[in-house]
Parts: C-alpha cells; structure tokens; sequence
C-alpha cells in the first residue's frame, strides 16, 4: 500500500471531484473506525492530495474552491437579520400588557371619545350620567373579553378601571375645580369623561 499515490489509498480517480474525496474519507475514517494506523495512513493521504491540489491551482492548472484549501475555515456566514430584543420585563406583566396596533387603539378611542362627547353635550343631564358610566364599562367589558376570551379577568380589569377612573376623577376635580367650572362642566360630568380614559387605556392596552 506504501507504492500507492494518495488517490489510490484513498481508491480514488484523479479527477474527483472535492465533495467526492470528502465523502470518501468520511466513510473510510467510519468504516475503519479504531484502526490507528490505517487511519493515520488515509489522513496523510488525504493532505497530499489536497496539496497537490493547491499546488496545481497556484501554477493555473485548477481552480480550487477556497474551501479545498481550508476546509475547516467552512464557517457559515453569520446571519444578516437581527436579533429580536430581549424581553426582560417579568412575565406578569408580559401577559398583562398587550401591544396592539393602530387599527386595533383607533376604533375603541372613537368609540369612548363619542361617550365622552356625549356626556360633555351642554344638552346632556347629569342624571343620564350613570346610564352612559354603564355604557362605557360594557364597552371596556367587551373589549378586553374579545382579545383572550377570560370573562373573569376582563370584568376584574374593567372593575378596576371604574375605581380607579372615579377615584382620579374626584380628585381632579377638588384640585382644579375653578378650571372645570369654568368651561362649563359639572363635576360628575368631568369624573365621567376621566373615568372614559381610564376605561379606554384598559380595554386598549390590557389584557
């Protein structure tokens, strides 16, 4: 076997192809699995020839793939997107904020922004007040509802929203009640526009 080339220890043609040494020397290097000496002898061989090979290129005899050269260099190039952001934020609030889009804020801003319309009309009363409170929680009730189907939770956050609209409203309107009085709205008619926002931040931005 000492009188072979390299091509023939391989049991190769001298004019195959580089995909074909490769496979070559994959199946022999499994198939003689162990066998240190014959390993070492196909390796040696393998080299030569890719040497051999590298010469012949650099007299213009054979274009080599740049991978004959350094086959271990055949790294895959690095991908040209970029990685999403990490979301660090825990994972309650990941699933308690919702991102939707512009579609999705655009309708529900008109629909509360006529509510409040309404309820800041100079023609309004203020005992229809409670029926368009009720009005807006149903519509925040719906909203949220819509997006994971959790009956529970929506009437949770809608519920929430209402206190906590009130509760802002009412204290708004002790600190600037001259304000408020002077563009000619009453205080339940201000604690119910407040409210509206505050039902519209959760039906748009909850879930």
């Amino acid at each position: 076997m000492s009188e072979q080339n390299p091509y023939e220890k391989l049991g190769l043609s001298e004019d195959a192809t580089f995909e074909e040494i490769q496979e070559t020397r994959k199946r022999l290097l499994q198939e003689h699995h162990g066998e240190k000496e014959l390993l070492e002898a196909m390796e040696t061989a393998y080299d030569a020839i890719l040497m051999e090979r590298l010469r012949m290129r650099q007299e213009g005899k054979i274009k080599v793939p740049e991978r004959i050269r350094f086959p271990e260099r055949a790294i895959a190039p690095p991908p040209t997107f970029a990685p999403p952001p990490v979301n660090r934020s825990p994972a309650w609030l990941q699933n308690l904020i919702d991102t939707p889009s512009l579609q999705e804020v655009a309708w529900p801003s008109g629909l509360f922004l006529a509510l409040s319309a309404i309820t800041v009309y100079p023609g309004t009363n203020d005992s229809t007040l409670p029926l368009n409170m009720a009005l807006g929680a149903g519509l925040s009730l719906f909203l949220v509802n819509r997006k994971e189907r959790k009956f529970g939770r929506a009437f949770l956050l809608t519920l929430l929203g209402l206190f906590v609209g009130i509760g802002l409203g009412t204290l708004l309107d002790n600190v600037l009640m001259t304000q408020i009085s002077n563009i000619g709205l009453t205080p339940d008619k201000f604690v119910t526009v407040v409210t509206f926002i505050i039902l519209w931040l959760v039906s748009s931005f909850l879930r």
